[in-house]
């Protein structure tokens, strides 16, 4: 298999739920944000946009998130990472598209783009909550009315590790069966 496959840079992915805190450029992670929107897109809606949060936009999501919880103090998720990329599902109107299938090309311009940040060297894991749906939470990212925030990718630098753990292996012969014949047919 060529080096620098896709099957060997999905194979290799892992969570990092840990990061350093270096982090991409905004030139580097436009770079991959227009790999990563070569999604398959019915009708090439375009449904989906990312807003890129460091620094104190973090800071205001954490307040955010602590209105939306009814907490008092900010909350400190966001700080975990110096990254945080918001992946927002931005339906149009279509008649030919329903909403769900829109959902679904934002979620995968957020997965491929997480692929491509940890093939570049980037720990990233996607974070989601409860509080995703949560009017605080989709003011302070100023969504508008069309739209729904899917989660955050967060994005660090990989720290070192003397061990990385293995993932569980996916059993694709269970997982993957023909369609069932029918009496009729």
């Amino acid at each position: 298999m060529p080096s620098g496959s896709a099957l060997e840079a999905v194979r290799a992915r892992r969570s990092w739920s840990k990061v350093t805190d270096e982090a991409p450029t905004h030139g580097e992670l436009l770079t991959l944000v227009a790999a990563a929107g070569r999604v398959a897109d019915h009708s090439s809606l375009q449904p989906w946009r990312l807003i890129e949060l460091r620094g104190s936009d973090r800071e205001r999501l954490g307040r955010a998130i602590a209105k939306a919880q009814g907490d008092k103090s900010p909350s400190t998720k966001p700080l975990r990472a110096p990254l945080l990329i918001a992946v927002v599902a931005s339906y149009k109107k279509s008649d030919k598209v329903p909403r769900w299938e829109q959902e679904t090309v934002a979620s995968g311009v957020a997965h491929v783009l997480s692929l491509l940040l940890d093939e570049a060297g980037w720990g990233v894991i996607w974070r989601t909550g409860g509080y995703t749906r949560a009017k605080a939470v989709a003011k302070a990212h100023g969504l508008d009315k069309n739209e729904q925030l899917l989660g955050w990718l967060y994005v660090g630098g990989k720290p070192p590790r003397e061990r990385l753990g293995r993932r569980k292996a996916v059993e694709a012969r269970k997982l993957v069966s023909r369609m069932p014949t029918s009496k009729k047919d």
